[in-house]
């Protein structure tokens, strides 16, 4: 399993916003992309995600991938065990039904399991947004700004979530302006 970037450029309404990237994340391993809002951050996880044709270069990954993005995904109108259950079938793993408990678990979500996604607070989505990436359990996680709307506690669930996830095998490649602690984080600088 890997996810690897050779010489990726990106450009978007006829500006190029970055060249030349290139790294291979393994199992367990994990990158940061950071840099100024509109440098393409955002766009490089779109990439990853196959969402996004690099202009030039290519991008190569061989395993499932998990896409968490500024939106959650999530239908407003189901409750939160409802939505997260909807995705989770969806995905390749077997027992939806353990995986969403173990989610919702994770990220301290279990008490508001029966509360339509809609009542969720800005935080409380945001959570909910990453208990869908924890359920789907694909090896690969592209993460979008992660800790946006996230309290100190949710940050340090969602750093915990992500350390679990890469001591399992699995790769994370975060977005992010705000910090996150992630040892032994690839940097890519835009």
């Amino acid at each position: 399993m890997s996810l690897a970037f050779r010489d990726v450029a990106c450009v978007r309404g006829g500006r190029m916003l970055f060249s030349g990237v290139s790294f291979d994340l393994a199992p367990g391993d994990a990158a940061v992309v950071t840099g100024p809002n509109g440098i393409g951050k955002s766009s490089l996880i779109r990439i990853a995600a196959g969402l996004l044709p690099p202009f030039e270069g290519a991008v190569t990954c061989d395993a499932d991938k998990a896409l968490l993005t500024e939106a959650s995904a999530l239908d407003t109108d189901r409750t939160l065990v409802a939505a997260l259950r909807f995705w989770a079938s969806l995905d390749r793993a077997p027992d939806p039904d353990a995986r969403v408990v173990q989610a919702l678990q994770a990220l301290d979500l279990e008490a508001l399991a029966d509360i339509p996604v809609r009542l969720l607070s800005t935080g409380q989505r945001r959570r909910a947004a990453i208990a869908r990436i924890a359920a789907s359990e694909a090896p690969v996680w592209l993460l979008d700004e992660p800790a946006n709307g996230l309290d100190t506690h949710s940050v340090a669930r969602l750093e915990a979530l992500i350390a679990r996830h890469r001591a399992g095998g699995g790769i994370a490649l975060v977005a992010t302006h705000l910090p996150l602690s992630m040892p032994g984080a690839q940097e890519i600088g835009l």
